[in-house]
């Protein structure tokens, strides 16, 4: 059985290349199917949305090489995600996207994640990304906890970096197989010590509604991203622009 560091066993994982100096990393979640965070698909210098045609997937990419390489059909955000707005609790937990590929991946060694409920306050989870110092593979990063699940939000222990936008976050069940159970949305610190922390967006909801927008081809023309007007709460974390 292979490590749960080694890179190969993480195909299903894969950057997403923006145009310019920007990356992510997203996760196969069906055959055409990518998860991601919803701000990787703007502009950070103009606030812009990305041309969906300018997006790429590198599925299992490991030192210059891709598994498979797939342009994106589509790509979906929640109706009322607002890039532009405050970097608060009520915008990572809308911070979710879902892209369609051009093409489904078909391949033994790329099989798609199953997704999960989201793990309890205390519960053992793990990154897997592309964050700048393991750019060129994806790893899992050591074990870390869920320090607080908020509605809609999971703050984690874990410290990411950089290019880890989007990044999945994993529970390992009985079985030993890793699900995605969040999504790396921000990194930030914990205001009361400094320790570095970061936000994940909940799947409950938001995906089941990203999926049928896709369904629904609300991807293939572009609309106006609305104000979002919730609540903010305050999580103790001060956010990190990512």
């Amino acid at each position: 059985m292979e490590s749960r560091q080694d890179g190969r066993m993480w195909e299903a994982v894969g950057r997403l290349e923006i145009p310019g100096d920007a990356f992510c990393t997203g996760a196969l979640i069906a055959p055409d199917l990518v998860l991601t965070a919803a701000h990787c698909l703007f502009d950070p210098v103009s606030g812009a949305r990305v041309a969906t045609d300018d997006i790429q997937f590198l599925a299992g990419w490991r030192n210059g090489r891709a598994a498979t390489y797939r342009r994106i059909r589509q790509a979906v955000h929640l109706p009322d995600y607002n890039y532009s707005g405050v970097t608060d609790t009520n915008r990572v937990r809308k911070d979710l996207a879902l892209l369609e590929l051009q093409h489904p991946i078909r391949n033994t060694t790329i099989e798609p994640f199953e997704t999960d409920a989201r793990p309890d306050k205390g519960d053992r989870v793990g990154v897997v990304s592309y964050a700048h110092n393991r750019s060129e593979a994806p790893s899992l990063q050591d074990l870390c906890t869920v320090i607080s699940r908020q509605e809609g939000i999971l703050i984690l222990s874990c410290e990411v970096d950089f290019g880890a936008s989007g990044s999945p976050v994993f529970s390992f069940g009985a079985d030993g197989k890793a699900r995605i159970v969040s999504v790396v949305s921000a990194k930030a610190k914990d205001q009361s010590n400094g320790t570095p922390i970061s936000l994940a967006t909940a799947l409950e909801g938001p995906l089941q509604q990203l999926r049928a927008m896709v369904q629904g081809g609300a991807g293939l023309s572009s609309g106006l991203v609305r104000q979002s007007a919730g609540d903010r709460n305050d999580t103790g974390a001060k956010f990190i622009k990512p």
